[in-house]
C-alpha cells in the first residue's frame, strides 16, 4: 500500500494507519479463497468474503508482488459488463 503523502489531510494519514492493521488479514483471506476455490475474479472473491470489490482489487497486486498470486490471463465480465482479470494462487 502506498502510504499517505505528506501533503494529504490528516484523515488520509489515519486511513493509511488503519489499512496497515487490516490489510494482512484481508490478503490472507483472499489467498485462502484462491487456494480453496481455484482461479477467481475480484467480484467472485468479494461475494465469497463480503469485502468490497475495490478492497479485493487493491490486495491482489500486493499478493502478486509477494509472489503469492497472479493473473491467469483470462478475463470475465462483471455484473455490469466490464472486464475483470481472473486471479490464481501460486
Amino acid at each position: 500500500m502506498r502510504p499517505a503523502r505528506s501533503t494529504d489531510p490528516w484523515t488520509s494519514h489515519e486511513a493509511a494507519d488503519r489499512t496497515a492493521e487490516f490489510a494482512p488479514t484481508q490478503r490472507n483471506r483472499i489467498l485462502g479463497m484462491l487456494r480453496l476455490y481455484g482461479p477467481l475474479t475480484p467480484e467472485e472473491i468479494s461475494n465469497l468474503l463480503g469485502f468490497e470489490p475495490y478492497a479485493i482489487r487493491k490486495r491482489l497486486p500486493e499478493l502478486q508482488k509477494a509472489g503469492l498470486a497472479m493473473p491467469t490471463g483470462e478475463v470475465k465480465p462483471t455484473r455490469s459488463g466490464r472486464h475483470q482479470r481472473v486471479w490464481r494462487a501460486i
